[in-house]
């Protein structure tokens, strides 16, 4: 099964497709980062985000996906605009009728790295080291996205 992981924000949303084997064999199909422009009114950058998950949910067919929630310590207006981008990505997976799994940052870290309170170069190396790649995938954000697919690998319901 594919799992489609996204690391949601309005400048830049990470995302990671991973391919789960027979065991626990996961393997990265692709990642990457969507990045829409500051100069943009919101609901252009929240367009630009739904348009580009739809994309990646055509082209890999996903049987799900796998997003990190909202991190409450951050000022209102940074988590009332990242649920903004979280909404476009779960109508995006919703309209495909795909399994939909939200994880605390938190969980993610724990999952992929073992402790909750790992750091983006900890989870960077720890995604590294799982998917045995010569280097962590960059920008961090790309990362973020293989983490939360990863972490949906590891602790998440598959249909049987």
């Amino acid at each position: 099964m594919l799992v489609l992981g996204i690391d949601p924000g309005t400048a830049a949303t990470g995302y990671g497709v991973v391919r789960r084997g027979a065991g626990a064999s996961v393997t990265l199909i692709e990642c990457g980062v969507i990045r829409t422009s500051a100069s943009e009114p919101l609901a252009i950058r929240i367009r630009e985000i739904y348009d580009a998950v739809v994309g990646l949910i055509e082209r890999h067919r996903p049987g799900a996906v796998s997003v990190e929630d909202v991190f409450y310590g951050k000022n209102a207006k940074s988590a009332l605009k990242l649920g903004h981008a979280r909404g476009a990505i779960l109508l995006a997976a919703a309209h495909h009728d795909l399994i939909i799994a939200e994880y605390a940052p938190r969980e993610i870290k724990k999952a992929v790295v073992g402790t909750g309170n790992a750091t983006k170069d900890q989870v960077g190396f720890m995604v590294k080291q799982q998917l045995r790649l010569k280097e962590a995938p960059t920008p961090a954000d790309a990362a973020d996205g293989v983490a939360a697919a990863l972490c949906h690998c590891m602790v998440g319901s598959f249909p049987a």
